[in-house]
């Protein structure tokens, strides 16, 4: 339990575990390594911003409790300007350019999933 508590939040993988790769675990290994694909093709907050999606709403940058508590500004829409945001929209499309300091971000791991309700074109998924 413990192993696989540290394997979803991305503190290990499949590999680090001596059992699995003993012989006759190969299709548990494989399994294990197809379960969790998607979180080590994600940043370590499981944030993943499709910018094809994107329609430059603004909704997430709004929304983002750390974007308004580190620079009030962005919760009336107000541009972000630097670094100190999580989002910022750039060219008429939202980024993701400061992910350290998300709220999901180690070592608070927060399960925050503003920025995901409120994007209206799901372009932002959390795994």
């Amino acid at each position: 339990m413990a192993f696989a508590t540290k394997l979803a939040l991305g503190d290990v993988n499949a590999d680090d575990c001596p059992p699995l790769l003993e012989p006759g675990f190969e299709k548990n290994l494989k399994t294990i390594r197809e379960l969790t694909a998607p979180l080590l093709s994600t940043a370590e907050t499981g944030v993943k911003l499709d910018e094809e999606k994107c329609t430059g709403c603004g909704n997430c940058v709004v929304a983002c409790p750390v974007d308004v508590a580190v620079e009030p500004p962005t919760g009336i829409g107000k541009a972000a300007r630097g670094d100190v945001t999580v989002f910022r929209i750039d060219n008429g499309v939202a980024k993701i350019i400061n992910l350290e300091k998300c709220r999901r971000f180690p070592p608070d791991r927060l399960n925050c999933r503003v920025c995901e309700q409120y994007c209206c074109t799901d372009a932002i998924e959390i795994w």
